[in-house]
């Protein structure tokens, strides 16, 4: 059985930038956003990339025409050949009642309702129904995809189905939660003996959203929305104790029983930051939002209350399951501060969170679900690494289209390891491209800039000179799986590959990772083992023996509000264009010709 799992719609930027505003500051808020594909052949993946690595634009929602043709092409497969076109947004007559049902229903007046009932249609039309869906799939491949062939799966069906793939499959407890999907925001349960049960009365109505929340005050924070969560997730580490009461919690957030909450504003589609005056009164606002002390405060509560709800959820959860085992996918998961808490806390043994635990995930969720409906469990170890390869020929035309400007040499792979090694003794910043591309929001060593991280400011060297972002952002160290319990308190976790856990470092080893490590003393750790990686475990070792620094700083291949590089030529106008020191692009090593 071949499978293609899909995400993004042609045309739903502009269609929500019309119909709700959302341009601009807020032009990530759509759906479809981290378009992608993927192909599934008998259960196994074989081939998966985001739409933004090959467009190059960033987090882009549009239907993922270069994706879809690179998967296919990379598989062998003629679009004839595939079995289901599986998409994660099922608009079903039952969810479209009940949205009906909610505008009815709900406050405002009657010229307001038939306002939102009016947008609501020409969204349903023109972008969700399975009509226009079938008509987006047929219009941007040109292949005549008979209508028995498109599936619909849930959002968030799909993400669970992708952290169940990911993570090997089996019996879990799972908790999912985004910003939104077709009705829910969140949704607890569990998958046991190959069927998936729902715990319905867990289940949190959009209009209740937590992510949205949490967007909400990253818009307020001056950050873009459905985009920069993780920098207020950072800047929460810099209020070292909770900022007195959490007003979140005291007048926005109502915890229930069941394992529900509420909250006491309404996340509506047509958004135009009405919660603005709302934040300013209960967070006490004296000066501007961009104010350091302010951000800090605000930042603090709203990882706080992300916090206290998850647990919230979990305590019931556990309540309602006996498996020792928790997945843990949606948005929401890429909190890698909430997720280590919430295991450590909780009575799971293991908890999971996967490298497409956000909206990258739903397309690998999707195209997995027919064979999960067929009863095939996942085949093959789980990689992240699926995405386009391009070799030495590929990187050597490009280093030869901007031969005025660098120097390389080829070298076997065991001197260029070594070669990378000594050079990362000094204070200097290397480009890493080798292989496939990854999948998912993190660039986990195929597409990542290194740097030793026992320099204290190699921090603001890369933030400023290389990503051109804030100073306050922080890196991710990357260590050997068998060193990662010598140099960090791991808790229950035994390996963290995919950078969705935190960790606190040991004190012995403070100083000499101290360029990888955040303010309160943690550090989103990605493990590496030479199965797993046999270069960079080797590049690991071969410093940590050089240096006695047993892990290196690493980041993603990019400068800020571009996409991880992917090609060769991205690649090198990055290096290029930025103060990096090295690049090793494949088995070449590259310096820049001084001028």
């Amino acid at each position: 059985m071949i499978t293609v799992g899909y995400n993004g719609f042609t045309g739903s930027a502009e269609l929500f930038g019309r119909l709700y505003r959302r341009a601009g500051r807020d032009r990530n808020r759509v759906l479809g956003h981290d378009a992608g594909a993927c192909v599934f052949v008998d259960g196994e993946l074989v081939a998966a990339v985001e739409e933004e690595r090959l467009s190059r634009r960033k987090r882009t929602s549009d239907f993922p025409v270069r994706a879809l043709e690179w998967c296919l092409r990379d598989a062998e497969i003629e679009p004839d050949d595939v079995d289901h076109y599986a998409f994660p947004w099922d608009f079903s007559d039952r969810v479209m009642d009940e949205q009906l049902g909610d505008i009815v229903a709900g406050p405002g007046s009657a010229a307001d309702k038939f306002d939102a009932l009016a947008r609501l249609s020409e969204l349903y039309t023109s972008l969700v129904s399975r009509e226009a869906v079938l008509a987006d799939l047929r219009d941007r491949t040109g292949v005549a995809v008979p209508a028995e062939k498109l599936l619909l799966v849930p959002h968030h069906l799909a993400h669970l189905m992708c952290g169940h793939y990911l993570s090997g499959g089996g019996d879990a407890a799972f908790l999912v939660t985004d910003g939104r999907a077709e009705h829910h925001s969140s949704i607890t349960g569990e998958v046991r003996d190959g069927r998936i049960t729902v715990f319905e009365e867990s289940a949190i109505p959009i209009r209740h959203s937590l992510g949205l929340l949490y967007s909400k005050v990253t818009r307020y924070l001056g950050f873009m929305p459905n985009n920069d969560e993780y920098k207020v997730m950072g800047l929460s580490a810099f209020a070292s104790a909770p900022a007195g009461v959490n007003p979140l919690l005291q007048h926005v957030v109502k915890l229930l029983p069941g394992g529900r909450y509420e909250l006491s504003f309404d996340n509506v589609l047509l958004d135009t930051q009405s919660y603005y005056a709302c934040f300013d009164r209960i967070f006490d606002r004296q000066g501007p939002r961009d104010d350091w002390d302010f951000q800090v405060r605000v930042a603090r509560w709203a990882q706080d209350t992300v916090e206290a709800v998850t647990a919230h959820q979990l305590a019931h959860l556990e309540t309602r399951t006996s498996l020792p085992r928790l997945l843990v996918e949606g948005g929401v998961a890429l909190n890698c501060v909430n997720n280590t808490k919430l295991l450590e806390r909780s009575s799971f043994t293991e908890l999971d969170v996967s490298f497409g635990a956000s909206d990258p995930g739903v397309a690998i969720g999707a195209g997995f679900y027919p064979c999960f409906l067929a009863g095939k469990r996942p085949r093959g170890a789980a990689t992240p690494y699926l995405g386009p390869s391009y070799g030495s020929g590929a990187a050597e035309a490009a280093l030869r289209a901007v031969g005025d400007r660098v120097r390389w040499e080829r070298l076997p792979r065991e001197q260029l390891i070594a070669r990378t090694a000594r050079l990362l003794r000094e204070k200097v910043v290397v480009g890493w491209f080798r292989g496939r591309v990854e999948y998912g929001p993190r660039a986990l060593g195929h597409r990542s800039i290194l740097a030793n991280p026992s320099f204290p400011d190699i921090r603001d060297i890369i933030n400023i000179r290389v990503k051109k972002r804030e100073t306050f952002r922080p890196f991710a160290p990357m260590v050997l799986e068998s060193v990662a319990p010598r140099v960090f308190e791991m808790g229950k976790k035994k390996t963290s590959p995919h950078m969705t856990f935190v960790f606190p470092v040991k004190k012995e080893y403070g100083d000499l990772a101290s360029g990888a490590i955040h303010v309160d003393g943690t550090g989103r750790i990605q493990t590496i083992s030479a199965q797993q990686e046999p270069a960079l475990a080797e590049l690991l070792r071969i410093f940590e023996q050089e240096t006695g620094v047993p892990c290196l700083l690493n980041t993603s291949f990019n400068v800020a509000e571009e996409p991880i590089v992917s090609s060769p030529e991205d690649a090198l106008r990055c290096f290029l264009g930025t103060a990096m020191d090295h690049l090793v692009l494949e088995d070449f090593l590259v310096r820049k010709i001084e001028r």
